[in-house]
C-alpha cells in the first residue's frame, strides 16, 4: 500500500514495488490516481486505487478494508503529507502528524507478522532545537488526538504569522521520526516493523513548492548541489520496506544529499574561528 500514491514520491515506489506486488494506491487527489492507475497498468502493475484523506481515521480504516480484502498486506509506504505552501499550520500538523497515526494504527491492527512500514518524515525535522519541539505533547496523539492538536498548535504560536505554516511542517515531521521511533517495541510484538525516512530537497511537485522557501537556496549551497530525484527515495523507501532491511526498525534514515552534515560542520567551523 503506498499513500500519496498520486505524488512523485508514490508513483515512483510504486513503480519499484508494484515488480513483485499488487500495489494499493490512496490520495486525496481522485483523477490523478485514476491517471496513475493506467500507467502502472501499461508496464504491468497491477492497481487498485482508494480515494482517502488520511486525516479521517474511518477513511483510512476502510483503505484497509479494501487491502486487506486484495491480499495480506506486505509493506505499508506512507508518502502522504503536505508542505508548508499547502496549507495553515493547523492543517499541516493534522495532516501530518495524525494522518501518519491513522495510518500507522491501522497497519498494527491489521497488517500479518513480516509486514513493515515506512513513514516519509523530511529532512526539517533534524533542523529544529529541540528545546522548540513539544515532544512531551505526542505520546497524547495516539489517545486523545484534540489535546494534541491544542498542545502543538501552543508551540507553533511562538512564531510570527507567516512562519508558522513552516514550524508546523517541522514540527509535524519530527512527530513522524517520533512515532517511527517510539512504537517499534510494541510493533516488534506483533512481528512488524516501523522505520521512517526523511528525504531532503525533493524534485517533485510539492517539493519545488518550497524552493524559494529556501530550499533551492539549501540545494545549491551544499554537500550534493543538486535536488534529490523521487526515484532515489523510491529505491530507498522500497529496501526499507523489503526483507532484505529485515533487521531494520524504530529508526530513520537521513536521505538529504549531506546537507544536515554540511550544516553541522559549517556551524562547528564557525564556533571555532
Amino acid at each position: 500500500m503506498i499513500t500519496g500514491g498520486a505524488g512523485g514520491m508514490g508513483v515512483a515506489t510504486a513503480k519499484i514495488v508494484g515488480r513483485d506486488h499488487d500495489v494499493v494506491l490512496c490520495d486525496v487527489r481522485g483523477d490523478r490516481l485514476d491517471a496513475v492507475t493506467v500507467e502502472l497498468e501499461g508496464l504491468g502493475i497491477t492497481a487498485t486505487a482508494v480515494v482517502c484523506d488520511v486525516t479521517d481515521r474511518a477513511a483510512v480504516e476502510s483503505l484497509f478494508t479494501t487491502a486487506t480484502g486484495i491480499g495480506p498486506i506486505a509493506s505499508v509506504i506512507h508518502t502522504a503529507g503536505v508542505s508548508p505552501s499547502m496549507g495553515d499550520a493547523g492543517y499541516v500538523a493534522r495532516t501530518n502528524a495524525l494522518g501518519t497515526v491513522h495510518v500507522g494504527e491501522a497497519f498494527f491492527a491489521t497488517a500479518p507478522t513480516g509486514a513493515a512500514i515506512v513513514n516519509v518524515a523530511s529532512m526539517a525535522s533534524h533542523m529544529l532545537p529541540d528545546e522548540v519541539v513539544p515532544s512531551g505533547a505526542f505520546p497524547s496523539a495516539l489517545e486523545d488526538p484534540e489535546r494534541f492538536m491544542a498542545d502543538v498548535t501552543a508551540a507553533f504560536e511562538i512564531a510570527p504569522a507567516e512562519a508558522r505554516s513552516g514550524l508546523a511542517y517541522a514540527i509535524s515531521k519530527t512527530f513522524v521520526r517520533w512515532y517511527s521511533t517510539s512504537q517499534a517495541e510494541r510493533f516488534n510484538a506483533r512481528g512488524l516493523r516501523i522505520v521512517s525516512v526523511s528525504p531532503g530537497s525533493v524534485d517533485t511537485e510539492m517539493g519545488r513548492l518550497e524552493e524559494q522557501a529556501g530550499a533551492g537556496a539549501m540545494v545549491a549551497d551544499f554537500a550534493v548541489p543538486r535536488w534529490g530525484t523521487a526515484e532515489e527515495m523510491a529505491e530507498l523507501f522500497a529496501f526499507c520496506a523489503s526483507s532484505k532491511a529485515g533487521y531494520l526498525t524504530g529508526t530513520d534514515i537521513l536521505n538529504d544529499g549531506g546537507v544536515i552534515a554540511s550544516m553541522r560542520e559549517r556551524a562547528r567551523v564557525a564556533a571555532t574561528a
